[in-house]
């Protein structure tokens, strides 16, 4: 039980607004984009600036309080909100600042991909952030962050120069490749563990328009546009990104689809798309010269609507052989949400080529990301939607890496936690022994410590 005293205090010493459930505006801000999840903070803090998470932080800890921490609030496992305690909203907080001569960028966290990306392309500037507009840039950036420039300048966290982190002791630490240099190799990759990101400092590189877009299929022809994709990916250099799929189009009926990113010499990517079109031929032929921002926005946004339940199941394969397609083809035909779909990713490029062990993010090799997304409107639907996703995730076992990415996991488990990190999970352990004994930091695909109280011990598990 709070103290309505200290709960006033806190509020006096913040910069930004504190909320409770009384309050009108509760919540709206207690509201995710994944609606299936609906849960109660007992105190809302949406933070002004640095100092206002510092205050959150300490109070949390003199309060036993659980602690979730809300950047864009897209992740599909609701974390960014727990019942009962505390939630850090740092969704006002959208500073960016532009350095175009060091091509560099000082981002806060709680900007969207869309916001960062016009802030940079207005000087020609880009880097690696997702594929759909309303990410936010922390959840996305902390886990990893595939991308459509991830090919030929990596992933979000590969771009990552520096951060400024609140600790679950309550200080502000920046994290760096000379400062702090555990830390910030826990932060490329390992989540939400570490503490509250403040200030993301992003390597920015030119991006021009670039040549994008999705052909679109008939579904009869779902099975050869798939082992058309996996036999074309296996050549396809940097600066193309692909991804394939079946999905619904405008019309209600299923479609295959192929989208792709070429950021490259318009010139070139002409001819390199050149056999994509050909091939089919497609339904429709949307691939253009366009805007990076045209891109991030129009491909995929659609695909991922508001005010809908979602339940993903995600992991990586080696291979599109004939039986993950079949699956994939039987599957999709069964679904009983037209909202719902199966996209592949294309892992390749500069991504593919850092080292393992280099971040806490460990998938370095070329591969494929498969993600099942189950989403619809009716709450009443949920039960044959997740057992539909159940059923689907089950068939593609015998095919997967049993690796996962771990922005995609929902709510699955320590060992799907520990298949998200794989050779890098014990470092990332020690890691969180040392800035987090106590696992004050448990609102997330959570790496538990070897030292001090265990979750347990401590105010409930979220």
């Amino acid at each position: 039980m709070l103290n309505d005293s200290t709960v006033q205090e806190l509020g006096l010493n913040l910069r930004g607004r504190l909320l409770l459930p009384a309050d009108a505006e509760y919540d709206e801000a207690r509201k995710i984009w994944n609606v299936m999840i609906d849960r109660r903070p007992a105190v809302i803090v949406r933070c002004a600036g640095a100092e206002d998470v510092v205050r959150a932080v300490r109070f949390a800890r003199e309060n036993n309080l659980l602690v979730a921490v809300r950047g864009g609030g897209h992740n599909v496992a609701g974390n960014a909100v727990c019942d009962g305690g505390l939630m850090i909203d740092l969704s006002p907080l959208k500073a960016i600042r532009i350095d175009p001569v060091r091509q560099t960028a000082q981002a806060q966290p709680g900007l969207t991909l869309g916001e960062f990306d016009r802030e940079t392309q207005a000087f020609g500037l880009a880097t690696t952030l997702g594929t759909v507009s309303v990410t936010g840039i922390a959840g996305l950036t902390l886990g990893g962050g595939i991308g459509w420039l991830m090919g030929k300048y990596g992933l979000a966290c590969d771009n990552l120069l520096s951060v400024d982190i609140v600790t679950a002791d309550g200080e502000l630490r920046t994290a760096s490749a000379t400062e702090n240099e555990d830390l910030f190799w826990g932060v490329r990759g390992g989540g939400g563990n570490f503490g509250v990101v403040t200030r993301f400092e992003y390597r920015l590189h030119r991006v021009g328009p670039v040549l994008g877009g999705m052909l679109i299929y008939p579904f009869s022809k779902a099975r050869e546009v798939l082992r058309f994709y996996w036999d074309f990916t296996s050549q396809v250099p940097d600066e193309l990104t692909m991804d394939a799929g079946i999905l619904t189009a405008p019309d209600g009926n299923p479609v295959a689809a192929i989208a792709i990113c070429y950021c490259g010499p318009l010139d070139q990517g002409e001819k390199l798309v050149e056999p994509l079109r050909k091939f089919g031929p497609p339904m429709a032929d949307l691939i253009g010269p366009k805007s990076y921002l045209e891109i991030q926005k129009e491909i995929f946004d659609a695909a991922f609507p508001p005010n809908h339940q979602n339940y993903w199941k995600g992991g990586f394969a080696q291979a599109l052989s004939d039986p993950v397609i079949e699956a994939m083809v039987e599957y999709a035909a069964t679904r009983p949400s037209p909202a719902s779909f199966v996209a592949v990713e294309h892992f390749h490029g500069a991504a593919a080529r850092v080292p393992v062990s280099e971040t806490a993010f460990p998938h370095r090799r070329e591969q494929y990301s498969l993600l099942i997304c189950s989403i619809w409107p009716d709450p009443a639907e949920s039960e044959k939607n997740i057992e539909w996703t159940r059923r689907f995730w089950g068939a593609m076992q015998p095919f997967m890496a049993g690796s996962v990415y771990v922005n995609y996991l929902s709510e699955e488990g320590e060992d799907r936690v520990r298949a998200a990190y794989g050779p890098n999970y014990e470092r990332l352990v020690a890691l969180k022994s040392k800035y987090d004994p106590t696992n004050f930091f448990r609102m997330n695909q959570n790496i538990q410590p070897t030292v001090g109280e265990t979750s347990s011990a401590r105010a409930g598990t979220p």
